[in-house]
């Protein structure tokens, strides 16, 4: 069993899908958070769940839904820390988005095992274009060329919590330099920076990097379940998700 912590937080970049706090923004007639928290009360393998945000908002949402509704604020990191204090750190933890509309239970279910499996610290999905493309055709993602193939990234970790404080500062830095690949390569060390730009990076690579970066084992778990990896960020993906969700009313 694991823990679950929804980072719902205000996103004011997001007026222009029609909320401040993206994670209410309507789907169908139901809060977009609302259907990731269905979602994890359907997959056997989550035990307490955690949703960090606008305190108000969400409590006259979900209360009585959810384990804990944490009032959030500062930084994304700052919010995983409160979570876990919440949550405790006696049993790993899934970091998830509120934005992934389409997630499914199996797509949880499968992503918790393979993490599992690989006994490594903090494991994150990564999905190959082709397959993306064909559970969502027309579907608008960025994509990173790797020397194994194309993939694009999910919105959900998996981590140990007793790991989180140490990782935290270089968890920061990696968020804030994302734009900048000057000081992304003080992070990252010129080589790796090059062979990515060069798209000669491989997976395995990679996780040794970043394994070596924040002192733990850090593994990519390719998927095929794109579910957990298409996230709102524009109207078009918006309006995708209201078509597809609509769908699935009729199946």
């Amino acid at each position: 069993m694991v823990n679950v912590l929804i980072l719902a937080g205000e996103d004011h970049r997001n007026n222009r899908l029609g909320a401040a706090v993206k994670a209410l923004v309507d789907i169908n007639g139901k809060p977009m958070v609302q259907y990731i928290v269905e979602v994890l009360k359907e997959c056997d393998l989550i035990d307490q769940i955690g949703v960090i945000g606008p305190y108000r908002e969400l409590y006259d949402l979900l209360n009585g839904h959810v384990d804990h509704i944490i009032e959030g604020n500062g930084t994304i990191v700052d919010n995983i820390m409160k979570g876990i204090n919440y949550l405790g750190e006696h049993k790993s933890l899934l970091i998830c988005t509120s934005d992934i509309p389409m997630l499914n239970a199996e797509a949880v279910r499968d992503f918790v095992i393979k993490s599992q499996n690989t006994q490594a610290q903090l494991c994150y999905p990564i999905v190959e274009q082709g397959v993306n493309e064909k559970r969502f055709p027309g579907i608008e993602r960025t994509y990173v060329t790797m020397l194994d193939g194309i993939f694009t990234g999910g919105n959900i970790f998996y981590i140990f919590p007793g790991i989180a404080k140490k990782c935290s500062s270089k968890a920061e830095q990696l968020i804030a330099y994302r734009k900048n690949a000057f000081k992304m390569a003080k992070v990252l060390g010129w080589k790796t920076l090059t062979l990515f730009l060069s798209k000669k990076l491989t997976i395995a690579q990679a996780e040794k990097k970043f394994s070596e970066i924040f002192g733990i084992t850090a593994k990519a778990i390719v998927s095929d379940y794109p579910e957990l990896a298409n996230d709102v960020d524009k109207p078009s993906d918006l309006e995708y998700m209201r078509k597809q969700l609509g769908m699935n009313d009729f199946i």
